[in-house]
């Protein structure tokens, strides 16, 4: 099939391979114009304080444990107070015919970006973003030295969960790779052995100057892959190998804080609002082996399809697979337009 052909029918019903996770989802671009009489997501406010009184992340307040914030000036990190996994665990072993538990040792930190309440990531400079990569790699290196697996990660936005408007993140670390992770090590090391090159870097260089490529820069990638599930969802890619984190050099780290904040200020220019998204870095696990085939990258998880409009992942996606939308191009070709409108914006001051 030529190329025209092979766009024309990818505007019509088709699956697409996901060579990261070795699965398949559903895309139907038709399904954005049926009605719509479901829920209505709430805009988010615009107009937060630099400071709450009663909020339990600004510097010099009260916790839910009665413990006092620091009056911290740039980043802060503390355990969770309602930690999902403890480094004291107690032993669990069952292995009885269909049930199996086991016992999960990990640690749960909550990660404030700012000192500001209204200061998120998409508002910041570069050079305000940079301490929060600082602080993924200090705290991916420090935790990699007792757990295998490091999950940085932030929601953003009440339609993702998160329970605080105060710019923030959480690392959750653990003994085990969790199901993504083993996924992506899986697929990650099966194209490493077939091809001898990381899986993501060949995608990378395949996708840059293309449809779905939305920024960039020489060290970094911004795609919306040809495979996203979610509608406006992206993938943030060194373009050299890079494992963890902490691996980063300092120049990746000046651009990452750059790519970062562009991204996130298109995200929110693209319905005009603080835009709602899950992301995270899937690093490699941190167990001492050699693992040339893993690549360091980010996802980002923004759930909305339209301004009040969500993507559900309900129905056929919970019980068959992933089904999108809209095709990752035409997703794309918004969001780098998005982006392009937002870029002239000046960042707000941190003081």
């Amino acid at each position: 099939m030529n190329r025209r052909a092979a766009a024309r029918a990818m505007l019509q019903p088709h699956r697409r391979y996901n060579p990261l996770v070795d699965d398949w989802l559903l895309v139907s671009p038709e399904r954005t114009s049926r009605p719509w009489l479901g829920r209505q997501e709430a805009a988010p406010p615009e107009d937060l304080p630099t400071y709450e009184p009663y909020c339990y992340l600004c510097p010099g307040n009260v916790r839910a444990n009665g413990e006092t914030n620091p009056m911290y000036e740039s980043t802060f990190v503390f355990t969770n107070d309602f930690a999902a996994l403890r480094p004291d665990s107690p032993h669990l072993s069952i292995d009885n015919g269909l049930l199996r538990a086991e016992s999960e040792r990990g640690e749960c930190l909550v990660i404030c970006f700012s000192p500001r309440h209204d200061l998120s990531i998409a508002r910041m400079s570069a050079a305000q973003a940079r301490p929060v990569v600082d602080l993924w790699a200090d705290q991916s290196a420090a935790l990699g030295e007792r757990f295998r697996w490091v999950q940085v990660f932030e929601n953003r936005g009440v339609a993702m969960g998160a329970s605080n408007p105060h710019p923030h993140g959480q690392i959750w670390a653990g003994d085990a790779v969790p199901r993504e992770g083993e996924k992506e090590d899986a697929s990650q090391k099966r194209y490493y052995e077939a091809n001898g090159r990381p899986l993501l870097l060949d995608y990378a260089a395949q996708e840059s100057g293309g449809p779905r490529e939305v920024d960039g820069d020489d060290d970094w990638l911004a795609v919306v892959p040809f495979w996203a599930a979610w509608p406006f969802e992206t993938l943030l890619i060194p373009r050299r190998p890079v494992a963890r984190v902490p691996d980063l050099d300092q120049a990746q780290r000046d651009s990452l804080a750059e790519r970062l904040t562009t991204l996130l200020r298109g995200y929110d220019a693209l319905f005009s609002l603080p835009f709602p998204y899950s992301m995270g870095w899937h690093q490699a696990p941190f167990d001492g082996g050699d693992k040339p085939y893993w690549q360091l990258h980010a996802h980002f998880y923004p759930p909305l399809l339209q301004a009040t409009v969500r993507k559900f992942m309900v129905g056929y996606e919970l019980l068959s697979e992933p089904q999108r939308d809209v095709t990752a191009e035409d997703a794309a070709d918004r969001l780098r337009a998005a982006i392009r409108s937002a870029s002239p914006k000046a960042a707000v001051p941190s003081d």
